[in-house]
């Protein structure tokens, strides 16, 4: 620069190009001091940034002491010009110190002047909760919102904001020469061009924090002379750096701001947080390609096909070296034509998409999210300040070697070895307090067996949720176990409670369990309705059965589930009678939970719980006043538990299917008789006679009626697996192998091609010690020969 003073360096946040020129241009200078935009409070832990073990992206995070829900992030990637600017000074000795509007001011801000971003320049800072985009300039010209970078490059006759940067500034390469303060001096004349044009925004925000930036610039002027110091900023803000401000109204603006007491450390980013789509107000749409820009040492576009080469092979995608030549060749090509100095990711995406995809979007789509975005999870030294439970949970995480991790990942846990318990109490636990690194997968892992899945995935965000979870103890099981004992004395719903019970057996919280138990008693005897005790008792049966898996002493809990299951038993039928549709899709939910939870039940071995519930369901099957839609499902469970002949089934069947009863009562039976349950097809699959009273009483609906039963029949067939529907048509298309002698339907042929019409017994015992290994000891009493296909399958499916 020309002119004597600071050296006031505008850039864009993680701007490779700008980093690169910040680094160029603190070489030449040689600052005495930098100051660099951002928090205050994080003066005390730039030292970090020097560490070995520090490696970006990573962020800068307050929050509140009091409230640490209330937080903000300000975050850096290697090519960040803010982090460049901290390793430079660190590296020659020389003070760093951070000039923006302390967090204990911002935090304490309300939501609508808190630290918000544009994309370009602005506070750093992302704020918990919500985020600002482009820059507000509403008090100065009628409401527009205005983003810097559009404007230059809308007058540089660019219709891409992205496509202009990279051209102006990321393609001048890493080893531009010349005046390497020039670009600074264009930026800063364009942006006090924008300056004059849209005032400061209107925003009293950025007129805050531009005044405690100039008081921090007079101080390091005073103290370094004004040719020593160097000022990394964005962009905005240089014109109110460099223009004439007195101290005294930069003192009235900061005076009375309110405040309150934070902390702060450093904590592991990702390229994916530092996306736009994620929210990020000064996001960048490609992390991942402008890390890659700023990383590579020459070549950047083969380098980068290359890295899209591998990626595709790792997929079993058939790409080779010539495809690699062939796009690098192709990318420069559109370059010329389209009138740019180098092959930007516009180019390169296009020509991937021609040689590498064959055209197709779908494996794009994975270059994009893999290597555009990125799944970049930096790391923090252990020395960086954290709460009490962040400690313990880092603790945890390298004794259980459970590393993590920003991409998704699926993880496979064996109860039975003391390595993977110990992974799923710590994934319990933490799901109780509200840090959700892991959501267990849907299978093998919610039945109560000895097997669980999870998908984990850590977001930065977690560490906040750390933080606020810290209030309630200093150790991941000293704060699940508070947690736990809060929300069951808080609890008004017994499903609530009766929720909390399994999270506290699933993470072996023994301590909280009392309380629980304790609440859970109490609300059970207060709660008569019968629908609020069927949603409770599935959680507590599950219970039980994780309590057996886990060695937990779980007495009281089954005398609780069985005191349920005994009221339930006898309130149900009655609170079956006179439900609308609504109410009986409903009541048929908790009726599927309830006899799933009552074959879980310990009570059950004495034969007298489960008799008394086949009892209500033959009560609910039979009765005129009970909606169809629970009355054939009471009916199916009937059969698949072998407490119905299938001769009282087919007679269940034609009454419900009679000529006298409406057609959309027979269909919401045949829905609860076969729809929304493992197996339903393959009965009628199975069994000639059901598919026959079907088939007949389908052809003899009145046409005028059809209309209002087909939405019911088509919710009910849809569902069924598209083998399942090809055999039942192919079934139907063949018709009843003799006709019909009485009023009931003939059977159709007993089986499509591949089925037997008798069973197999020694085929059948075949598969019993597989079927003991995957069920567990309780699966020692099946006998395959006394079931009939569609029952052996139903069985399976409900055991699993």
């Amino acid at each position: 620069m020309t002119a004597r003073g600071p050296l006031l360096l505008g850039v864009r946040h993680h701007g490779p190009g700008s980093a690169r020129a910040v680094l160029r241009a603190l070489d030449a200078a040689a600052p005495g001091v930098v100051l660099v935009e951002g928090p205050p409070e994080g003066d005390a832990l730039v030292a970090l940034a020097a560490d070995e073990a520090m490696r970006p992206p990573v962020a800068l995070l307050a929050h509140a002491v009091d409230d640490p829900g209330r937080a903000a992030f300000w975050p850096m990637a290697e090519f960040s010009p803010e982090w460049v600017a901290l390793r430079w000074a660190l590296a020659h000795g020389v003070p760093v110190r951070f000039i923006d509007l302390p967090a204990a001011h911002s935090l304490a801000l309300p939501s609508e002047e808190g630290d918000g971003e544009a994309k370009e320049g602005g506070e750093e800072g992302e704020r918990e909760g919500g985020r600002e985009g482009e820059r507000d300039t509403s008090g100065d010209t009628g409401g527009l919102r205005i983003d810097p970078l559009a404007v230059l490059a809308e007058a540089a006759g660019y219709d891409d904001p992205e496509r202009w940067w990279e051209d102006v500034v990321e393609h001048q390469g890493a080893g531009r020469t010349g005046d390497p303060f020039a670009p600074f001096d264009a930026v800063a004349e364009a942006m006090g061009a924008l300056r004059e044009e849209y005032g400061s925004g209107g925003d009293r925000r950025d007129l805050v924090r531009e005044a405690h930036m100039r008081v921090h610039l007079r101080a390091a002027r005073k103290e370094f002379g004004d040719d020593r110091v160097a000022v990394v900023c964005g962009a905005w803000h240089v014109p109110a750096l460099a223009g004439t401000y007195t101290a005294t109204a930069d003192r009235a603006l900061l005076r009375g701001l309110p405040k309150v007491k934070a902390e702060m450390t450093w904590v592991p980013w990702t390229h994916r947080r530092l996306a736009r789509h994620s929210g990020y107000g000064a996001g960048i749409d490609s992390p991942g390609w402008y890390g890659h820009l700023f990383a590579a040492p020459d070549r950047p576009v083969e380098r980068w096909l290359t890295k899209v080469a591998g990626l595709l092979r790792d997929e079993d995608r058939m790409v080779s070296s010539a495809h690699v030549i062939e796009a690098v060749r192709l990318a420069e090509t559109l370059a010329v034509m389209r009138g740019r100095p180098l092959a930007g990711l516009t180019e390169t995406t296009d020509a991937i998409r021609a040689v590498m995809c064959d055209g197709s979007d779908v494996p794009l789509a994975l270059v994009q999210d893999r290597l555009v975005v990125g799944d970049v999870l930096g790391e923090v030294p252990d020395a960086a300040p954290a709460v009490p439970l962040q400690r313990d949970l880092a603790k945890a995480q390298r004794a259980l070697r459970l590393k993590p991790e920003a991409h998704e990942r699926e993880l496979d846990l064996d109860l039975r070895k003391e390595t993977d318990a110990a992974k799923s109490r710590l994934l319990h636990r933490l799901r109780l307090l509200g840090v959700g690194w892991g959501v267990p997968g849907v299978g093998r892992g919610s039945t109560g067996t000895f097997r669980e899945s999870w998908r984990l995935c850590w977001e930065p965000e977690l560490y906040v949720k750390v933080a606020e979870a810290g209030v309630w103890g200093t150790t991941v099981r000293s704060a699940a176990t508070a947690k736990a004992e809060s929300r069951a004395v808080s609890a008004t719903a017994l499903a609530e409670i009766t929720a909390l019970a399994e999270e506290c057996l699933l993470a072996e919280l023994p301590d909280a369990l009392p309380v629980v138990m304790r609440a859970l008693a109490d609300r059970a005897a207060l709660d008569a309705d019968v629908g609020h005790l069927a949603q409770a008792l599935p959680a507590l049966a599950r219970s039980l059965r994780y309590g057996d898996v886990r060695s937990t002493d779980t007495a009281a809990l089954g005398e609780v589930a069985a005191g349920l299951a005994e009221r339930v038993c006898v309130g149900l039928p009655p609170a079956c009678a006179g439900l609308d549709a609504d109410g009986a899709a409903q009541m048929r939910t908790h009726l599927d939970g309830v006899h799933t939870a009552i074959g879980l039940l310990p009570a059950v071995r004495d034969g007298d719980l489960a008799a008394r519930w086949g009892a209500v369901l033959l009560k609910l099957a039979g009765r005129d006043t009970i909606p169809g839609v629970i009355r054939g499902r009471a009916a199916r469970l009937l059969l698949d538990d072998g407490r119905l002949p299938e001769d009282e089934a087919a007679r269940f069947m034609g009454l419900a299917l009679s000529p006298g009863t409406p057609p959309a009562d027979a269909a919401a039976w045949i829905e609860g008789f076969v729809g929304g349950a493992p197996g339903g097809g393959m009965l009628l699959v199975h069994d000639a006679r059901l598919l026959g009273l079907v088939d007949t009483w389908l052809t003899g609906v009145p046409a005028e009626a059809f209309t209002d039963v087909l939405p019911l029949l088509r919710r009910t067939f849809s569902a069924y697996e598209p083998g399942v529907r090809r055999t039942l048509g192919e079934l139907v298309r063949r018709g009843p192998a003799t006709a019909p002698a009485t009023g009931t339907a003939a059977p159709y042929e007993a089986a499509a091609p591949g089925f037997a019409t008798t069973l197999d017994a020694a085929r059948a015992d075949a598969v019993l010690p597989v079927l003991r290994l995957l069920l567990g000891p309780g699966a020692g009493h099946l006998r395959a020969q006394a079931l009939v296909p569609e029952q052996a399958h139903a069985t399976t499916e409900g055991k699993r």
